[in-house]
């Protein structure tokens, strides 16, 4: 048995039980968490702005040690050190043969076909009703981060990079690869650009670090709080603007009336995009990473597209391939130039999850991590 923060049905208040694992079957990973980081995917996917089978474990961003792995699995073994990779490439789709990884049709079924091998493993079993029916329950986003083990096909874990701390290495998982890669994969910062980052989470902390490694000369932050200025400050910005019906026109004077070269948004609301779009400047680059909801609908007209000749992109984790990147970040991480603490605002427990929820939904504070 172990504990872990379960999903009974969407909308519905976490429940903190214990689950019962099977056992790693043929090209399976059994690993017990150090942490997991409070993503607002996880927030997306309770509330159903993203949809997820029920009941489930959520969690997707964390990095653990592995206990013990089963038949065919030979790129990590017992003791190692792992980074869990909810997106998982397939490496036969459309995508994946043109270099598109990130794109992959299969990222979010991939791991389920492994798991198919073994008839206990597509679904997790629970000991009690309240925490599932006693019957079946599902692994969010592949990988269920959100308990003190979880077992996850092999293609699912990366080993930790050497000098990067397990704990922090959680946070390698979604917010940096997203942030890293928004700024040098996605929108191709280049040095002595002006960046601007909508929303100060952890992502956006992630994006504003990963800028001032870009070597971009201006970098204003955006956040509808006063009191996250110096979080902003320390990741690497250079200006800082309270979210107003007046942040376009403020960052286009930050930016000697040009607007900024490049705009990350990270929120996922029509407004905000409308504002990063706004926020460009003329030939400049827009790059969506927020994930927002159906019904948020974002309007342009004709002439505008023609006139401004703006570039309007989206961003799926940071359009990275974790295997090619993560060593890279681990040498920013070693050099200085990376700091994971940075992003990290609270360090809290299993129960704690529900608080993290509500402290991003009233824009509080940067990355809650869960130290197990």
């Amino acid at each position: 048995m172990v504990r872990a923060a379960v999903l009974p049905a969407v909308g519905s208040p976490l429940e903190i039980t214990d689950i019962e694992l099977p056992e790693p079957g043929p090209g399976q990973v059994r690993v017990r968490l150090a942490a997991a980081g409070v993503c607002h995917s996880d927030l997306s996917l309770s509330n159903g702005t993203m949809r997820v089978p029920t009941p489930c474990v959520l969690g997707h961003e964390g990095a653990g040690t592995v206990i013990s792995v089963g038949e065919g699995v030979s790129h990590v073994g017992a003791g190692d050190g792992v980074v869990l990779n909810w997106a998982p490439s397939c490496g036969s789709c459309h995508h994946c043969g043109i270099g598109e990884v990130w794109l992959c049709a299969n990222a979010l079924s991939g791991a389920a076909s492994v798991y198919a091998r073994t008839a206990s493993a597509v679904r997790w079993g629970s000991p009690r009703p309240e925490a599932g029916g006693g019957a079946e329950l599902h692994p969010g986003l592949n990988v269920a981060a959100f308990a003190e083990e979880t077992v996850v096909a092999a293609n699912c874990v990366l080993p930790v990079p050497e000098g990067v701390p397990l704990t922090d290495a959680a946070l390698l998982g979604c917010a940096v690869l997203t942030g890293y890669g928004a700024i040098h994969h996605s929108a191709r910062v280049r040095e002595g650009e002006s960046v601007v980052v909508f929303g100060v989470g952890g992502v956006g902390l992630a994006t504003l670090q990963s800028a001032r490694i870009a070597g971009a000369s201006t970098i204003i932050a955006v956040d509808v709080s006063p009191e996250k200025e110096e979080l902003a400050r320390q990741a690497g910005a250079t200006e800082y603007v309270v979210a107003s019906d007046t942040t376009a026109k403020q960052i286009r004077a930050l930016t000697g009336g040009q607007g900024a070269d490049v705009a990350i948004e990270c929120v996922g609301r029509a407004a905000t995009i409308r504002t990063a779009w706004d926020s460009t400047r003329r030939g400049g680059r827009t790059t969506v990473v927020g994930i927002g909801g159906k019904d948020q609908q974002v309007t342009f007209n004709a002439l505008e597209l023609f006139h401004w000749g703006r570039t309007l992109s989206g961003c799926v984790y940071g359009n990275s391939d974790p295997a090619r990147d993560l060593p890279v970040l681990a040498e920013h991480i070693r050099a200085g130039r990376l700091d994971l603490g940075g992003l990290v605002t609270a360090r809290i427990g299993l129960a704690g999850i529900p608080a993290a929820f509500e402290d991003m939904l009233a824009g509080k504070g940067g990355r809650a991590l869960v130290v197990f």
